[in-house]
């Protein structure tokens, strides 16, 4: 079983910066892909960006502000967040799709953690 773990999400002022992290643990042996997904109030789940295979793709609404790194070796992957705006507001998950030591390949997401954006 694997588990990811985030950290980092909080409260930040208009055109701030907020980095978030998330670490996977447990049975690996491949880490196949990371990112992020975010949800706002009353809307539904949307990708922020993944990397995969040393690309990473974007969504629109956040190329130029947000950029997704990885640190292979601790299976962690990273989102720095600049001029966040208002609208950037959710509950923000860690996702990565994942090789067991059994072989078994699946995609898992992390319980989330909260944006704030807000004078």
């Amino acid at each position: 079983q694997v588990q990811l773990v985030e950290s980092g999400g909080g409260s930040v002022q208009p055109g701030g910066p907020l980095r978030l992290s998330c670490a996977a643990s447990g049975s690996i042996r491949r880490v196949n892909a990371m990112g992020w997904y975010r949800q706002a109030p009353g809307k539904q789940c949307e990708l922020v960006g993944i990397s995969r295979g040393g690309i990473t793709n974007y969504a629109d609404f956040v190329k130029g502000r947000f950029t997704i790194s990885r640190d292979n070796a601790l299976n962690t992957v990273y989102l720095q967040m600049n001029s966040l705006k208002p609208e950037d507001t959710a509950v923000y998950y860690c996702y990565a799709d994942v090789t067991t030591i059994a072989y078994v390949t699946y995609e898992t997401w992390g319980q989330g953690t909260q944006v704030t954006v807000s004078e």
